[in-house]
């Protein structure tokens, strides 16, 4: 809305100084055209908001000039700043509104504590994009007026309709009582029941949603992150689990340890490879763990694996050879 995009704009230009319309334009996401029109309604308005020609000038306010944006101390407002690091808010498509929040806290504090602030907040990292071994997946892709209707829906306590596709099935469409939303590392997923049962779709695979106007049949309260705790244990111990019997170089044993549910057994060849019993979620999960630690390992059991990466292998040998 634009009453937001003129504060936001104000709280730049108080934080920040003097910056160019270009400059404006990027950070409210908007055209120079905009900003340009948002100028004059904030000088119409007594915002005393002057511009400095040449090469390198811009927009600045009159020294002096603070809204009024007060009520958080020091301690307050640098626990929302760590919490605004976080990635939830992205993948709940409210990172717009984060950023604007973000720029009002900031302003909130008085002028002798505002540099403290961002500075130990900018040396807080929470979930970072990658981490000592690997680099972290790709964050869900979800339409923003999916997720904004699957919000509304767990805000308001009303039932969802969602046309969601599972893993190697066609999308359909169901009714659940949505509970709560829960994002890791980037990935979405709406915690709900459907017909009294627990379930829990990931939001990247909810293709439409439709409030509807029933409430949902959902507790008053909920331990959100004690309900997401039992809802992952229960998935790593339920399902077609397997069993792999593999050899695997010392170096990667807890690389390929991280994605195993269980390690059974352990032994060590003549060689120095371990040889590992192996538990997994289903075939898929064997197959792509496997797969990953490419030559670092090699399973040894059952037929099927051997023969599955065999043929994944064979698919890459013969893509890159030369024709």
């Amino acid at each position: 809305m634009r009453a937001d995009r003129l504060v936001s704009l104000v709280l730049l230009l108080r934080q920040r100084g003097q910056l160019s319309a270009e400059t404006l334009a990027r950070e409210l996401e908007v055209s120079t055209r905009t900003v340009l029109r948002d100028i004059e309604a904030l000088s119409a308005a007594g915002v005393p908001v002057y511009a400095e020609r040449g090469r390198h000038g811009g927009f600045a306010l009159l020294p002096g000039f603070r809204t009024e944006l007060t009520g958080l101390n020091h301690d307050e407002a640098l626990a929302l700043l760590v919490a605004g690091s976080r990635r939830g808010a992205q993948a709940f498509g409210l990172g717009s509104a984060l950023a604007s929040a973000m720029l009002k806290v900031v302003d909130a504090l008085p002028e002798s504590q505002r540099d403290t602030a961002t500075d130990v907040a900018e040396r807080l990292l929470i979930d970072p994009e990658t981490d000592l071994l690997s680099r972290r997946q790709s964050p869900d892709d979800v339409p923003e007026d999916v997720v904004a209707e699957v919000r509304r829906a767990v805000f308001a306590g009303r039932q969802l309709r969602i046309h969601y596709e599972p893993i190697d099935q066609p999308a359909t469409w169901r009714t659940v009582d949505p509970i709560g939303l829960v994002t890791v590392r980037d990935q979405g997923y709406l915690l709900a029941t459907k017909s009294g049962e627990d379930r829990t779709y990931r939001l990247s695979r909810i293709h439409a949603a439709e409030q509807l106007a029933t409430p949902a049949d959902r507790p008053a309260s909920v331990d959100l992150d004690q309900a997401w705790q039992d809802r992952s244990a229960r998935f790593r111990t339920s399902g077609p689990q397997v069993t792999v019997e593999a050899r695997v170089h010392p170096d990667h044993r807890e690389t390929l340890a991280a994605t195993a549910l269980t390690i059974q057994t352990q032994s060590t060849d003549p060689d120095g490879w371990l040889r590992l019993h192996l538990t997994f979620q289903d075939p898929r999960h064997a197959t792509w763990a496997l797969w990953q630690a490419a030559t670092s390992a090699e399973a040894l059991s059952p037929t099927w694996l051997r023969q599955s990466l065999q043929a994944k292998a064979t698919a890459l040998a013969t893509q890159y050879s030369d024709r």
